[in-house]
């Protein structure tokens, strides 16, 4: 008997167990139509596509037909109705519905405060402390994509958040190894702008919003909307962050020395957005992994996540047109490509000619001369292709290629009594990276990268000049090989350690020839540097501590270099936060600037390397504190900075005045403050920020010893105002102020000094006098449509210079040919008004 009932026992927990797992285990929708019509003696009419994908679990026997249809109208997307005791429709909601739902750590199951949600007619939410969030009015099929940094991200459809109700969707994201530096401030100035806890700032170009004057979303002038970064004269090629000069910014694409950052020689980013998926921009406090420049790191990355399907998009702007294509080939093989050229070759638009004036004036491609006609022809282009091949969950494959490229041609007639004589010039600039990385997870805890690249940097020039029938060619190449490897060790959730080794080896040439007399000058030099660097990042609860230190061994020299790092933030309460950075850098490139062989008046710069003696190794100590409050989406920062660059030389500072050929190395110590305040929702993001710094040199053999610095700009102001007037349409309206750059000008009544045959000018106490402030006021409008569910379109309306404000933002003297006893004031002039439109189409 005892085994009979054992047996009985069995049997029905076998049989109840069966009924539970069909009753709570989902089934395909079509299939519990098809049980509900046996049951209930009914027909459904529906179309086949509507219900194809869906599964929901099993309603209960006991409920009646009418029970039975509501319960499907509350789990499932689409309506059903019945219109008589016979036939019951099923029908899609042409609706919108209200999303809920609660973002999660997936190894710790703890809310993630912060998380960005997304969706695809432009609506987004910002999880709140517990990880919640809540979207009103969503297409039912919209994409819903779920994102933080340091986590990968999940893609949704509205309706898999619909049976889900008030409760929402219970969502967990996988922690990547950024999770100790999560995001601080997801919606910083505008959508796609976010702050990391250690205080750099992130572009994700994929959610980019918009800001003003921007018709696309350009890489390098975005970033020139945070405080204590300038650039001078309205350049990408001259970005300056908190008082340096533009090659004293370590610029990195998918972990590839980049030498050269602009098209149109600096006046738009040399980068594809569509493709480069992130830019961190990091001004102090920088991971020891980092060197090789003194002032700021711009650390680009692009799409590195294989995906399901294929996507991409084209644009057009009156500069230039691109298209970009991320097409997986396998489950586990995707190529990335991007190409885009500058439209120049067939029109010659409003805006390309006030870019054309502002590149090129002063100098001989745009002088103005009576006895000759001149014709020029300018275009660039740029092209990124990715392979990713993930062999297995554990290791990943990444291969890379960019191409930048500028090209100038220049014709000249001359006129005379006699006969018509030409010239022809030419001017070539471009950029080449190859990269490649292989990332190893051998653990949950430990886990490697190895990457390498090459990066080749060419501009060469060819200059005829007919009056003395003299062909002047000149040449400057960079090629740069380097391999890095990095270890990486998570000792618990709030513990990490990274380590790893890195050889640079670094080539540079710079050549002159001249025909008439002959004349030629070749000097190369190559430097091999070796790191090691470690560094332990800390994260718990309100404490954020990153300590580090890199030994740079430079084999030519037989120098030992020992940088510290600290980044360290407190929360000292719910609102309030104290910051603490600290950096020791260095730098053995730099740009020499050539007021004599200049290609053709275009581009002076030069790259040379370090001999540690003429051109010392660069050295920089930085140090920053300061305060961060938020509450109610309300940041404000003020941070007070000081900053010392040690190993500068005159030859590369640009210097109009008496020590404009001399040669000496010294230092510059820029100090100051920067304040931020922003407010940021769904509806609108206003900001104003203010940067006081005082920026001197100090070059002990020159007197005065200590002089403003060329790029010293006191005061420089920011401010902007992101307004969503219509769900799809947006609007966006700021500026930039700063106080006038200094400068040098003649001794009044005695402009100029001979020297031999040669005049010069002859220039008073350096940088003694500042140009007139610089005002600039910009504008953007955008508008988002779809042509269907999957080809999304944008266009966008800006314009720079509103009020055409005329800027001058470089003044220096020049000898007058006429009379050499004097001297020529020359003025260069900011962008003028200038409109751009854009056409976008995405898929």
């Amino acid at each position: 008997m005892k085994f009979s009932k054992w047996i009985f026992i069995l049997v029905f927990s076998i049989g109840y167990w069966s009924w539970a797992q069909q009753t709570t285990t989902p089934l395909p929708l079509t299939t519990i139509i098809k049980n509900i019509e046996e049951q209930y003696k009914v027909k459904f009419s529906y179309a086949v596509a509507d219900i194809a994908t869906i599964s929901i679990e099993k309603p209960a026997a006991k409920l009646s037909l009418e029970e039975t249809i509501a319960y499907l109208n509350a789990k499932v997307p689409l309506n059903f109705k019945a219109l008589d005791e016979r036939y019951i429709t099923i029908s899609a909601l042409n609706k919108t519905i209200t999303i809920n739902g609660t973002v999660l750590d997936e190894n710790s199951n703890t809310a993630l405060p912060g998380t960005s949600v997304r969706t695809s007619n432009s609506k987004w939410a910002i999880s709140n402390k517990d990880g919640n969030f809540s979207l009103e009015n969503i297409p039912i099929d919209a994409a819903v994509t779920i994102s933080y940094i340091g986590y990968g991200t999940k893609e949704f459809k509205a309706k898999d958040f619909f049976a889900s109700g008030k409760k929402g969707l219970s969502i967990s994201l996988k922690p990547t190894k950024e999770e100790l530096n999560p995001v601080l401030i997801p919606v910083f100035l505008t959508a796609g702008l976010q702050k990391n806890t250690d205080g750099s700032t992130v572009l994700n170009t994929k959610k980019f919003g918009i800001l003003p004057g921007l018709s696309d979303p350009d890489v390098l002038q975005s970033i020139q909307t945070l405080p204590g970064v300038e650039s001078i004269n309205e350049s990408i090629a001259n970005i300056n962050i908190r008082g340096g000069t533009n090659d004293q910014n370590l610029i990195l694409w998918d972990n590839i020395k980049m030498y050269h950052s602009g098209h149109f020689f600096g006046l738009i980013s040399a980068y594809n957005p569509n493709l480069t998926n992130k830019v961190v921009v990091t001004k102090n406090g920088t991971s020891a992994e980092f060197s090789e420049g003194v002032s700021a790191t711009v650390n680009m990355s692009t799409n590195d996540e294989i995906k399901n399907s294929v996507s991409g998009g084209a644009g057009i702007n009156l500069i230039s047109g691109d298209i970009f294509v991320e097409i997986p080939l396998v489950k586990n093989l995707e190529i990335d490509l991007s190409a885009r050229h500058s439209i120049t070759d067939f029109i010659n638009t409003p805006t390309y000619s006030n870019y054309y004036k502002k590149s090129f004036q002063d100098t001989e491609i745009n002088a103005d001369n009576t006895d000759k006609n001149t014709q020029s022809d300018f275009y660039f282009y740029d092209y990124t292709a990715k392979i990713l091949y993930n062999l297995n969950e554990k290791h990943q494959f990444r291969a890379n290629i960019i191409g930048i490229i500028n090209e100038l041609n220049y014709a000249e007639n001359y006129n005379s009594s006699d006969d018509t004589k030409s010239k022809s010039s030419a001017l070539s600039q471009k950029n080449m990276g190859l990269g490649g990385n292989w990332k190893a997870q051998w653990t949950n805890k430990f886990s490697s990268q190895l990457s390498s690249y090459y990066s080749r940097y060419n501009i060469d020039s060819r200059d005829y000049r007919i009056t003395n029938d003299q062909l002047l060619t000149e040449a400057n190449e960079v090629i740069e090989t380097g391999t890095k490897l990095n270890l990486h060790y998570i000792f618990n959730e709030n513990l990490q350690l990274l380590s790893g080794y890195q050889i640079n080896e670094t080539g540079m040439l710079n050549q002159t020839r001249v025909n008439n007399p002959f004349y030629s000058s070749t000097k190369k030099s190559v430097l091999l540097n070796h790191v090691l660097f470690s560094e332990s990042t800390f994260h718990k609860n309100n404490t954020f501590l990153r300590l580090g230190v890199r030994l740079n061994y430079f084999q030519k020299f037989q120098k030992l270099l020992l940088e510290p790092r600290i980044n360290f933030r407190q929360v000292l309460n719910k609102q309030l936060a104290l910051k603490i950075e600290g950096e020791f850098k260095n730098q053995t490139t730099t740009q020499i600037i050539d007021f004599e062989d200049d290609f053709l008046g275009v581009e002076k710069r030069r790259w040379q390397l370090v001999n540690n003696n003429t051109i010392p190794i660069a050295r920089s100590k930085q140090a920053s504190t300061g305060f961060e409050f938020q509450q109610n989406n309300w940041n404000i920062e003020l941070t007070a900075f000081y900053k010392l660059v040690d190993g500068i030389t005159a030859s590369n500072q640009g210097f109009y005045n008496n020590f404009q050929y001399k040669n000496a190395h010294g230092s510059y110590t820029d100090k100051g403050i920067e304040f931020l305040i922003n407010k940021t929702n769904q509806k609108y993001s206003s900001w104003l920020s203010y940067t006081f710094s005082q920026n001197n040199y100090d070059f002990e053999s020159f007197s005065p010893a200590v002089f403003p610095n060329n790029v010293d700009m006191r005061h420089a102001v920011t401010f902007g105002f992101n307004y969503n007037i219509l769900e799809n349409f947006k609007i966006s309206i700021g500026g930039n102020y700063h106080s006038g750059i200094p400068y040098t000008k003649p001794v009044e009544g005695n402009e100029t000094v001979q020297n031999g045959n040669n005049y010069f000018v002859n220039y008073d106490a350096p940088n003694s006098l500042n140009l007139d402030d610089f005002l600039r006021l910009d504008a953007s409008l955008s508008y988002n449509f779809k042509f269907n569910s999957t080809v999304k379109a944008t266009v966008r309306a800006a314009v720079i210079n509103i009020s055409n404000q005329k800027n001058t933002i470089n003044r220096y003297y020049k000898v007058d040919p006429n009379d050499p006893s004097k001297a020529i004031q020359v003025n260069n002039q900011s962008l003028a008004l200038t409109p751009n439109v854009s056409f976008r189409v995405n898929f």
